[in-house]
C-alpha cells in the first residue's frame, strides 16, 4: 500500500504517474471531474469503473489525445504539457481494441513499433526476442497476427508496449473479449512485469474478478474518483466480502455516503 494523500508534484518526481485536479468536458457536460491519481513505480493500481464512468476519456488525456481543461500530469518525472515528447515516450499502452496489424507477423509488428521509437533494427530484434521468450511466445514470432488466438494477441500487445522500456504502463480494459482463464493469465503477466521491472501500472477495468484483495484501487463513477485505497482496507471498512460487492455498495446512488 502507498500513501494516498495529495503530494505536491515537485515532491513525487519518481512516481510513474501523477495526475492532479484533472477536469475535462464535452460541451457543457463534465466527464472527468477533479480526478487525482498516483501510480508509484513498481506498483499495480486498478481503476474500477463501469462503461461510461470516464475511464477511456481519462486515458485519452493521459496519452495526450485530449487536452485537459484543467490540471497537471507528470509521467516518469516529465510534465505532459511542458515536456510532451519525454512524457509520452515514458508510456506503454495496451488499448481496449486490438491494434496489431493482422497481416504482419508478430516480429514485424514488434520491429515496426521499435522503429517508431527510433530503435535500430538490430536492437529491435534483440529486444523482441528477449521479450517474446519471457512470455513464452518465441514460437509465434513468424506467425501472422491473424493466426493467433485472442489471448496470444493480447500478450503480444503487452510485449510490444514494453519494448521501449517505459516507466509507466496504461492498460484500458485490456482483457475484453478473452475468456476467464486467459484474462487471469494476462493479469498475472502484467503483475509479474510490474514487480520485476519496477514499472508502474494503471489497469482500467469493469471486471471485478481482475482485482485482488491486496491491490490498491481507485473507483471512478460519473467522472469522479469516489473512493481510493487498499482493497483489503476498503473491504474491511465497508464490511464486504468481495470487490464486486464493495463496488456495487459504493456506487449505489441510494447509499448514505457515510455508510
Amino acid at each position: 500500500m502507498f500513501n494516498s494523500g495529495v503530494v505536491p508534484l515537485s515532491d513525487t518526481k519518481n512516481a510513474s504517474l501523477i495526475a492532479r485536479n484533472i477536469n475535462f468536458s464535452f460541451g457543457q457536460k463534465r466527464v472527468v471531474d477533479h480526478v487525482e491519481i498516483e501510480v508509484p513505480s513498481g506498483k499495480f493500481v486498478a481503476l474500477l469503473g463501469q462503461n461510461g464512468a470516464g475511464k477511456t476519456t481519462l486515458f485519452s488525456i493521459i496519452t495526450g489525445l485530449y487536452a485537459a481543461d484543467e490540471g497537471e500530469i507528470r509521467i516518469g518525472g516529465h510534465e505532459l504539457v511542458k515536456d510532451t515528447e519525454s512524457a509520452l515516450g515514458s508510456i506503454g499502452v495496451v488499448f481496449q481494441r486490438p491494434t496489431l496489424d493482422r497481416d504482419l507477423t508478430v516480429l514485424q509488428n514488434l520491429r515496426y513499433f521499435c522503429n517508431l521509437h527510433g530503435i535500430s533494427n538490430a536492437d529491435a530484434r534483440a529486444r523482441a526476442d528477449i521479450a517474446l521468450e519471457r512470455y513464452g511466445l518465441s514460437d509465434l514470432k513468424a506467425r501472422k497476427v491473424a493466426q493467433l488466438s485472442g489471448g496470444q494477441q493480447r500478450r503480444v500487445e503487452l510485449v510490444r508496449s514494453t519494448l521501449h522500456e517505459p516507466h509507466f504502463l496504461l492498460l484500458d480494459e485490456p482483457t475484453v473479449g478473452l475468456d476467464h482463464a486467459n484474462r487471469m493469465e494476462f493479469v498475472d503477466s502484467v503483475k509479474t512485469l510490474c514487480k520485476e521491472h519496477d514499472v508502474g501500472v494503471l489497469w482500467a477495468t469493469h471486471l471485478m474478478d481482475e482485482v485482488e484483495d491486496a491491490d490498491y484501487i481507485y473507483i471512478l463513477h460519473n467522472g469522479k474518483i469516489i473512493y481510493e485505497g487498499g482493497s483489503e482496507e476498503l473491504l474491511e471498512t465497508h464490511k464486504k466480502q468481495s470487490i464486486a460487492e464493495l463496488y456495487s455498495h459504493l456506487t449505489n446512488p441510494k447509499r448514505d455516503i457515510a455508510s
